[in-house]
């Protein structure tokens, strides 16, 4: 398919760089492209970022039956455009729509379309540290009908937003509250999927911890509610005792693409990794003897996020004396060098725009 572009003709004015915030500016131009039982994904197109102009009726309105993706491209030193395995991505979308009874996408053409959109709008990436192009690829449904069932129609959009720091701590280690009354998703359900209910499902959890003085949910099993998932819009790491700790993929854990990339980082680096069930009690007891000695969450809003606090019910365990570890440190210098391009990218995970 050929992607028709539609350019704007009253472009926007970019943003300043010191203030960008994370999510609300976006660029001059979008991606969509539509679906229909029968016809199959149509009409690729990049025109003018505008409203959409939707049926009240809309099902994803009423329904839900909408997956969504984040990337960000990067700008390097020395002019380059840089995304970091989109490919991933677009795989991973996929598996969200499988789940949701959504129609299957080309993921090449994806990628295809998502270069073309970031080459297009390569001049409103910022190049101050710490910021990028944050893309965020989605999909819903669009019948005009009340009732429950797949859609016999869809629309797949991509919209960029330059951005900084997703956490306005940056660096700076987070507290976290271990939440013990609302649950996230159960297996079997849609934890897997990276969906707008997942998220929706979170809002009210991460209100209580904020008024409580924390930063970030942990969430755990929503079965037994004694073992360790992840943490708000990311995945969970602990070091216990020299070792690399994450929670296995259970079927309710979404499957981070910076997750994947900090487990093989550290692998090659020769420090032990382990993929496993992990209950509450045993880092309470591994903090109880000193051997909690780091915590911190992956995503691609923030890549690296330290953990400096837990608390879980009236116990407060403090982590690295509220300093970022030695390997998480690590772990972030080497991701975000291979993003913005200072380091070498030995593993073939950076795609350049050109």
């Amino acid at each position: 398919m050929e992607i028709r572009i539609e350019k704007t003709t009253t472009p926007k004015q970019k943003p300043n760089q010191d203030n960008l915030g994370f999510g609300h500016i976006f660029t001059d131009h979008m991606f969509l492209m539509d679906y229909e039982v029968g016809k199959g994904w149509y009409d690729p197109r990049i025109v003018p970022y505008a409203p959409l102009e939707l049926d009240p009726s809309t099902m994803a309105l009423h329904y839900g039956q909408e997956i969504f993706e984040g990337l960000k491209a990067y700008k390097t030193a020395d002019g380059k455009v840089q995304l970091f395995r989109p490919d991933k991505n677009f795989a991973r979308m996929n598996v969200s729509n499988e789940r949701l009874s959504i129609p299957p996408v080309d993921e090449e053409f994806c990628l295809k379309a998502l270069l073309t959109l970031v080459e297009l709008e390569k001049d409103w990436i910022p190049e101050k540290e710490g910021t990028s192009l944050y893309i965020r690829p989605f999909i819903f449904a669009t019948d005009p009908y009340v009732g429950v069932r797949a859609s016999n129609t869809y629309k797949f959009m991509i919209i960029c937003s330059p951005s900084g720091l997703y956490y306005e701590e940056g660096l700076e280690p987070v507290k976290i509250y271990v939440e013990d009354q609302f649950v996230r998703t159960v297996r079997g359900g849609m934890g897997f999927a990276k969906t707008a209910g997942n998220y929706a499902a979170s809002i009210k959890a991460q209100e209580v911890a904020h008024e409580r003085g924390y930063s970030q949910v942990l969430w755990l099993d929503g079965v037994e509610q004694k073992y360790i998932e992840e943490v708000g819009s990311m995945n969970i790491f602990f070091k216990i005792d020299g070792e690399i700790v994450t929670p296995m993929l259970n079927g309710s854990i979404l499957s981070g693409i910076t997750r994947m990339s900090a487990i093989e980082l550290v692998k090659s680096w020769g420090i032990p990794v382990s993929e496993r069930r992990i209950s509450i009690q045993e880092i309470f007891e591994a903090a109880q003897a000193g051997k909690l000695e780091e915590c911190f969450g992956t995503g691609t809003a923030a890549v690296i996020s330290p953990v400096g606090e837990l608390r879980w019910e009236d116990h407060v365990m403090p982590i690295s004396n509220g300093q970022i570890g030695e390997v998480t440190q690590r772990i972030y210098d080497t991701l975000t060098g291979i993003q913005y391009g200072k380091i070498e990218d030995k593993f073939g995970w950076v795609v350049e725009v050109k």
